[in-house]
């Protein structure tokens, strides 16, 4: 057994994204909040899966993503943590009895 599809793949619309698509994504988005990803497109009217509504929302138009470069704070901070931490990511695993 395989798992379930994520959406009716027939009549989806598929490549570039349109402003209005994205328009219509971003005020769905405002007025009801993220969530719902598999039902967002029929209640918004998109002709998309949820899964492409919420790659689209979480790469490109969410409000708070910050692009382009860092700034010289940001950068020593990097190098503060770095420098006091090293290569570590996570704290290392506890030992167990």
């Amino acid at each position: 057994m395989g798992r379930t599809p994520c959406c009716e793949k027939v009549g989806l619309k598929r490549g570039r994204w349109m402003a209005e698509e994205d328009e219509i994504l971003t005020n769905y988005i405002q007025a009801h909040g993220e969530g719902s990803w598999r039902s967002l497109p029929k209640n918004a009217g998109l002709l998309r899966c949820g899964k492409s509504c919420r790659l689209r929302w979480v790469n490109y138009l969410k409000t708070d993503l910050k692009r382009g470069n860092i700034s010289s704070e940001e950068e020593k901070i990097i190098i503060n943590l770095h420098a006091s931490l090293g290569n570590r990511s996570v704290p290392p695993p506890m030992h167990r009895n």
